[in-house]
């Protein structure tokens, strides 16, 4: 189990209003339902749905967040994330990889307007500047 103290990343904010906590709620479980989906279609990445999974829990449910940072299959993708390692190697690989994938078929098959295509690169390549910043996580 991780511990949880006062003031980290893993602390639940308990000043949350009812309402945007059950949005939060929601949410978290719709981007753990597609971080799943993601661990079995190699087309969906599951870590950053797991990110914003946890993300979402940490400001409406403790004990969803706990269960979530602690679970033995996804745990280790948070807990490195959160505790300053990084993101593993095939991590990234992969999540740049379904970046540029998506946002080049989008350019090239999907929208016929300049400054949309420019925007969807420039977006992209802000995206991947940021996950090549992050620490590598050991294997």
């Amino acid at each position: 189990m991780c511990p949880r103290p006062l003031g980290s990343p893993f602390a639940v904010l308990t000043t949350v209003k009812p309402l945007l906590r059950h949005v939060l709620l929601a949410l978290g479980w719709v981007f753990l339902g597609l971080g799943v989906i993601g661990a079995a279609l190699p087309v969906l990445p599951t870590t950053p749905f797991l990110l914003l999974a946890a993300a979402c829990f940490m400001r409406s449910s403790e004990r969803l967040h706990r269960w979530l940072v602690d679970h033995p299959r996804y745990g280790h993708h948070i807990r490195d994330y959160l505790e300053g390692k990084g993101l593993r190697a095939r991590t990234k690989l992969v999540a740049i990889s379904m970046l540029w994938a998506s946002i080049l078929m989008s350019v090239f098959l999907f929208v016929p307007y300049l400054a949309a295509d420019l925007l969807l690169v420039a977006i992209a390549a802000a995206v991947t500047a940021y996950l090549l910043r992050l620490p590598t996580a050991p294997e």
